[in-house]
């Protein structure tokens, strides 16, 4: 029996002038080092008023067992309860231009359906191509820009982006299967994944975000003002650096993947992404790292906001 994809979502009225608006997306669950992705996400949606034109039924998507929503209790009784919400906003940049963000937690049923529902509605409001953002572990040190990874359905999509020239088998995810179902009905899709330092795919690292954001405004010309995420990069990268100057165990793992950065970046600019990518063996792990890194990862894991001084 063939399952109707429009069981999954409702869709408000149609918005005016949205058609070719590129449709961003981030489902949290799948990997995100550094929380780059749901940093950026969460800047879009703080920077922007937003409307919301779909909302998906979370009752059949989500495993509340696996991910359970936050109650609140109070003094002997249950006070409130927040509902996770699956939707697609649209918002309007700096220069008024349109576009679109799906975001929410990444389905842990029927993705199929989902993703058919998701390209119906691409369909219906005739939306630009889709974009797919995250954070990506790496062997490579914070003192050096951020590498950004780009994969898409069409070569064309790829032009001035750093891609991976290789092959790997890695486990799937919504955002991906989104991609590739898209690819394969002829639309436009692209991703970016921003290399994080393994050491730091723990913590909260506003850099990344950073990073990320350049990546996206790049491919699709939005106007997205960056002050806010820079600021909290850069207090972020100072509080990081002290630690370092505490330790002398650490300051000399960073100073080997800087050599081994630079000795990468000396090479063709493929096979230097590809040698930077963390495999688990050639590169310190985190438990390697003092006990300062230890610390400061385990006090900053939960946080939406970069550390203090």
């Amino acid at each position: 029996m063939q399952r109707n994809p429009e069981e999954l979502y409702e869709l408000g009225p149609a918005a005016p002038g949205i058609a070719g608006a590129p449709m961003l997306h981030y489902l949290e669950g799948f990997i995100d080092a550094g929380t780059g992705g749901r940093l950026l996400a969460e800047h879009l949606l703080r920077t922007f008023p937003h409307e919301t034109v779909a909302r998906f039924d979370v009752d059949r998507l989500i495993d509340y067992r696996s991910r359970r929503p936050v109650m609140i209790y109070d003094n002997s009784r249950w006070e409130s309860y927040e509902p996770p919400e699956l939707a697609l906003h649209l918002l309007h940049d700096q220069g008024e231009r349109p576009f679109l963000l799906l975001t929410g937690p990444e389905p842990d049923h029927e993705w199929d359906l989902f993703i058919r529902a998701v390209l119906a509605i691409a369909a219906r409001l005739e939306t630009g191509p889709a974009i797919s953002f995250l954070g990506i572990p790496a062997g490579m040190p914070h003192t050096r820009p951020l590498g950004v990874i780009a994969h898409a359905t069409r070569e064309e999509l790829l032009a001035g982006h750093q891609r991976l020239p290789t092959r790997i088998q890695v486990p799937g995810s919504a955002p991906a299967l989104l991609e590739l179902r898209f690819g394969e009905a002829g639309r436009d899709a692209l991703g970016f994944a921003v290399q994080v330092p393994h050491y730091l795919a723990q913590a909260v690292y506003p850099p990344a975000a950073l990073a990320l954001l350049g990546s996206v405004t790049a491919a699709t010309g939005l106007d997205v003002p960056d002050a806010e995420l820079r600021e909290t990069a850069d207090r972020t990268n100072e509080a990081i650096e002290q630690q370092v100057e505490e330790s002398a165990e650490v300051a000399e793992l960073v100073r080997a993947l800087e050599q081994q950065y630079d000795a990468a970046e000396s090479q063709q600019a493929a096979d230097a992404a590809a040698g930077l990518l963390a495999d688990g063996e050639a590169m310190p792990t985190a438990d390697e790292l003092a006990a300062q890194f230890e610390r400061f990862l385990a006090e900053n894991q939960d946080r939406t906001d970069p550390p203090e001084h």
